[in-house]
């Protein structure tokens, strides 16, 4: 394949408003839809004959990104597809599959077939490609318990890499790929997944679980019950991005260290926290912000949802710039009520 094949799919002033979440007006100034490995590398001589490569942006399932309503770059959507099953060992599966997959549709692939482990983290939304990014996690479970190793594509030097768990440098909300490996463009992720598997019901929402089976026993709950209580407290407490635009979880949970905690407790008997493995504290960001008044408030045409303070919604034809004042305001009354900071965990693209 060569760089005059790529031109020749290019698409201009592409419309992006059907690919992110948020369901913002935005228009990419080029545009170019990634389905097959093979193209990546005439792709990379593309964007370097062209001076194009510091100009492009990697854009997934849009869920984790607030797009202007002109994106003057290159958009590279990557739309690989393929899950395979590659070892499978008396201990663990290994499970690979295409940065363009659909992570809910691939979780529930995955427990149709016996390979679980990731059942925790069902309905996030966004694809496999953004998962090592962000390091998604919930109820308990974060990519960083699950992936084996990540391949990825350079195009600086056009080359396929693969990075092993620990070289994603795995935290919260945050790997390698966010800082240094930025421009790299995920083609698979490959999963680790427990034999045999246990339930893993750490938190009061799943817990809800052991009044279902015999005994209470954690043994005895399946992990098509784990699938199905997260899916369905997820849609109890989260809106669809179908029905009204929102990229999920807008802010980190914010953590302080020992003597911020205490100093909040003192004033806020009540204060959710979670004490973390270096003696700092991890806050509930939705619990400060609903203490600020902010459920259910709009600025605009942009608001933080009725049951969910931690979502930030578009309720009418909000652009980039109404969810950034809307998002600054609340960062302004919880620093000014509590001395946190809240950082947001989708990218303002620019």
């Amino acid at each position: 394949m060569s760089s005059s094949t790529i031109a020749s799919s290019v698409s201009y002033n592409q419309s992006l408003s059907g690919f992110n979440t948020f369901g913002v007006s935005s228009f990419a100034e080029q545009y170019f839809d990634l389905k097959e490995k093979k193209q990546l590398k005439a792709l990379a001589e593309y964007l370097i004959s062209r001076s194009l490569l510091e100009r492009s942006f990697i854009l997934g399932g849009g869920s984790n990104v607030v797009l202007p309503q002109r994106l003057n770059q290159f958009v590279i959507h990557n739309q690989l597809k393929g899950i395979e099953l590659i070892a499978e060992e008396e201990d663990y599966f290994l499970v690979r599959a295409a940065g363009g997959e659909v992570w809910h549709d691939f979780v529930a692939h995955c427990l149709e077939r016996g390979w679980h482990g990731l059942e925790n983290l069902a309905l996030i939304p966004g694809t496999v490609g953004a998962a090592p990014v962000q390091n998604i996690g919930a109820y308990g479970k974060e990519i960083k318990d699950v992936c084996y190793e990540v391949e990825v594509f350079d195009f600086n030097s056009k080359a396929f890499l693969t990075f092993t768990n620990e070289q994603c440098h795995f935290a919260y909300r945050d790997s390698y790929f966010k800082h240094d490996g930025r421009g790299l463009l995920i083609v698979s992720v490959t999963f680790k997944l427990p034999r045999p598997w246990r339930a893993q019901l750490n938190y009061p929402d799943l817990q809800k679980l052991l009044e279902t089976v015999e005994g209470a026993n954690p043994e005895h709950v399946t992990a098509e019950q784990v699938f199905n209580q997260v899916c369905s407290v997820r849609r109890y407490k989260l809106p669809d991005p179908k029905e009204i635009g929102n990229a999920g979880s807008f802010f980190k949970n914010p953590i302080v260290s020992p003597e911020h905690h205490e100093q909040l407790v003192s004033t806020h008997a009540d204060l959710p926290s979670y004490k973390q493995s270096d003696g700092r504290y991890k806050l509930a960001a939705a619990w400060l912000i609903d203490q600020c008044g902010w459920k259910g408030r709009d600025v605009g045409r942009a608001g933080v949802h009725h049951r969910q303070a931690l979502v930030l919604v578009n309720r009418a034809g909000a652009v980039a710039e109404d969810i950034r004042q809307l998002a600054e305001a609340i960062q302004q009354d919880v620093y000014a009520k509590f001395n946190v900071c809240l950082e947001p965990e989708p990218i303002f693209v620019v």
